[in-house]
């Protein structure tokens, strides 16, 4: 798709597709996934949370344990259970048993004494997911073979390395504290808002609710599933979409002084998620001074059709991993999705003019921080259209966002005149 993406791949992950999971009836042990030769991995039953399902997502991406079977029970030896399926027969546990011993694949972290991190410069305490995705048989990674398989590249590829430390860094650590209960500020005061729409919390929803009257092992076992799903498309992001995006800004950053002399403004070419790979690229490429704004274009209202049949041809090799099925279904997902986020940041439908514009964006601080390295110009905020080019000077502005931090113009040379105009207010 992206001639720097060496290696990159559409289908990026197996999902065994199975219609109708034959599950065990009895309520103590549950089990899903039933073809032959198949090696087990345990985890508990009962409600679940996101670094089990995310684990038990990973470790069957192996070769060691390529679409294992799932065994969902806390029965640690046969004395205990009447049906045989007991933690100490399986291949691995995840997350329950009160042990970490890699060499049998035993995966748990809540026991006492237990304080395993991942390193590279990470002090979280590890959850089973970590624990899955840092240790292995070979170069002790789980994580380094699932990403270089998907990938389709050696382990020692440079991308591997770098892909496999973003993927801990912003999606594995995150899933280990919450599950560890460990804060994310260092501080005593209250958050100023609640977020319950982070992956763990949104893994939590799935669990059957209380009101629900079937609270059956099968249902259990069936919004587990949907769990491993859901936390394993957030790792099928970063391969397919985070690494990709990383070539364009390396090309945009080494041509910015041809956009402006200053060295200050970049235009992506093709916009992407930039904005992690842009702050790492800074250091690594000592860009000094630092890029204050990125201009990039719109979706046009006029390639709505292409794009929404390329994001058909996508879905529809994803959307089995969920259960769904059917063209009409992708369809309509996609565009009550593509509503919602034009709603989101324009408050207005995909109609809205804007959408044609090119973008004028600030560069934050930091990647966790709303506040701009420099903000657009002041007198400009909360100004739109006549008004505002008659003011900064330039035709065809369409807006200037209140908080300074993004604006629009009509055409790229106007996008630029306001970039290049706001370095000097």
């Amino acid at each position: 798709m992206l001639s720097g993406a060496r290696g990159f791949t559409h289908k990026l992950f197996f999902f065994p597709r199975y219609p109708t999971l034959p599950l065990m009836s009895h309520s103590r042990v549950s089990a899903f996934s039933t073809a032959p030769n198949l090696k087990r991995v345990g985890t508990h039953n009962g409600s679940f949370h996101c670094d089990e399902a995310l684990g038990c997502f990973m470790i069957r991406l192996t070769d060691k344990f390529r679409d294992a079977q799932i065994v969902r029970t806390r029965d640690q030896q046969l004395g205990f259970s009447l049906f045989g399926e007991v933690l100490e027969s399986l291949d691995a546990v995840l997350d329950v048993g009160g042990v970490y011993d890699p060499s049998r694949d035993r995966y748990d972290h809540h026991q006492k004494g237990f304080g395993e991190v991942f390193g590279h410069g990470f002090t979280t305490k590890l959850s089973s997911a970590g624990l899955v995705y840092k240790t292995g048989l070979t170069l002790k990674h789980f994580g380094m073979e699932i990403i270089a398989k998907e990938l389709r590249l050696d382990q020692g590829h440079p991308d591997v390395h770098r892909l496999f430390l973003m993927v801990y860094k912003s999606l594995m650590e995150a899933v280990d504290a919450i599950d560890n209960g460990i804060n994310q500020y260092d501080t005593d005061q209250p958050p100023r808002y609640v977020n319950n729409t982070h992956l763990s919390s949104r893994v939590g929803k799935l669990n059957l609710d209380w009101v629900d009257p079937d609270q059956s092992s099968e249902k259990e076992n069936e919004a587990f599933e949907r769990a491993m799903n859901l936390t394993g498309s957030n790792v099928r992001f970063h391969v397919k979409s985070w690494l990709p995006a990383r070539s364009i800004v390396v090309e945009c950053l080494e041509t910015r002084k041809d956009i402006d002399p200053s060295g200050e403004i970049i235009v992506l070419n093709r916009f992407c998620p930039w904005k992690l790979h842009l702050f790492e690229l800074e250091e690594e490429m000592k860009i000094d001074p630092p890029i204050k704004y990125v201009l990039y274009q719109q979706l046009h209202i006029s390639n709505l059709t292409d794009n929404l049949k390329h994001a058909v041809s996508n879905w529809e090799s994803v959307a089995p991993c969920f259960g769904w099925s059917g063209r009409g279904v992708v369809v309509t997902l996609f565009v009550f999705n593509f509503i919602a986020v034009f709603r989101l940041l324009f408050g207005g439908r995909p109609q809205d003019e804007r959408s044609k514009h090119w973008r004028v964006q600030a560069v934050a601080v930091s990647p966790d921080k709303f506040e701009s390295r420099k903000p657009l110009p002041s007198q400009w905020r909360g100004l739109r259209d006549d008004e505002l080019s008659t003011v900064a000077g330039i035709p065809g502005c369409v807006f200037v966002h209140m908080s300074g931090f993004i604006g629009g113009n009509q055409s790229y040379e106007g996008a630029l005149a306001m970039a290049k105009d706001a370095l000097k207010l």
